[in-house]
């Protein structure tokens, strides 16, 4: 098994009376894309900001590559690429002066700097913006070059804290694809995120967080299986439709969970097969979605499906 790069152990932090997050338990290994999957305030920008070393840790124990947070934070941030939440590339400069002036901070030689900010420009293709101020770049655009400046040190660890928030559909996709990319140079990848999409399409194994624990980790396939199955049956009971197959399923499901909320049942569907006829239910006047089973669903059964606030 590769070497560990994180690791946590009853990690914990406290602002105040609240609890950010609460005695969680991980390690990030060499070479894989980790996941900290859940909803805005689950405390995933909390785990990250302790693990780059800017939020100190309020008790339990915490290593990265190698080194605990707690004395060698200059050595741990030198060695980490590092992707916000929010942009922060200088509004003054270009394209090409964001990386350069940030390579500065790792004391890189002019040469080499260059090389590097060269190389992020290629892989984002960005080449035609080099000269572009950073207020003309679109939001995707401010993505990738941001990604690119998270290079510019070649760090042993990435990490990217929610990297595609607020970017439509296409330049979600241009981003995880160069993510993948870096994957499959073997970058060792740490990433929060709230798109169950992204964490399935990028993640090699996750941890789904919620109210500041951990409530569920494992590869992907391996949550859906566990708590979910290989199929959903949506059905979203119409006013005034009839309910007798309802009431069936209800008092007898055959052998597949159930769950309700509001005007939706949902059947989850473990070994493929299906006693229920779904003609009927049509009939019934209910509308009737069968689709397969996906992590959003493991974390609205594991987190539960209400708003809170």
């Amino acid at each position: 098994m590769n070497e560990p790069v994180v690791t946590a152990r009853s990690l914990t932090k406290h602002y105040g009376d609240l609890v950010a997050v609460d005695g969680v338990n991980f390690d990030v290994v060499d070479g894989e894309c980790f996941g900290i999957l859940g909803p805005n305030g689950a405390g995933k920008t909390t785990t990250i900001r302790m693990i780059t070393c800017v939020s100190p840790v309020t008790a339990g124990h915490l290593e990265v590559l190698g080194m605990d947070v707690a004395h060698r934070q200059r050595d741990i941030k030198a060695r980490l690429g590092v992707v916000p939440q929010d942009d922060n590339l200088d509004p003054d400069l270009t394209v090409l002066q964001n990386l350069l002036v940030y390579a500065r901070y790792f004391d890189l030689p002019s040469k080499l700097a260059k090389e590097r900010a060269w190389e992020g420009i290629r892989l984002f293709q960005l080449e035609d913006k080099v000269n572009e101020r950073i207020e003309h770049l679109s939001g995707g655009l401010k993505r990738r070059l941001t990604i690119a400046r998270g290079l510019i040190n070649d760090p042993l660890l990435m990490v990217l804290d929610e990297p595609t928030t607020g970017l439509d559909p296409q330049a979600r996709h241009m981003v995880w694809q160069k993510l993948r990319q870096l994957k499959q140079k073997g970058i060792t990848m740490l990433l929060t995120t709230h798109y169950m999409e992204e964490a399935a399409r990028l993640c090699d194994r996750l941890v789904i967080v919620d109210k500041a624990r951990i409530i569920a980790q494992g590869t992907p396939g391996e949550l859906i299986g566990r708590h979910v199955g290989t199929e959903v049956i949506e059905i979203h009971v119409t006013e005034g439709g009839g309910h007798r197959l309802l009431d069936e399923l209800r008092g007898d499901p055959g052998g597949h969970e159930i769950e309700e909320y509001e005007d939706s049942v949902y059947l989850f569907i473990r070994d493929g097969s299906l006693n229920v006829d779904l003609g009927e239910l049509t009939k019934e006047g209910h509308e009737v979605i069968r689709r397969l089973a996906s992590l959003e669903d493991v974390f609205l059964r594991l987190a539960g499906r209400g708003l809170v606030e």
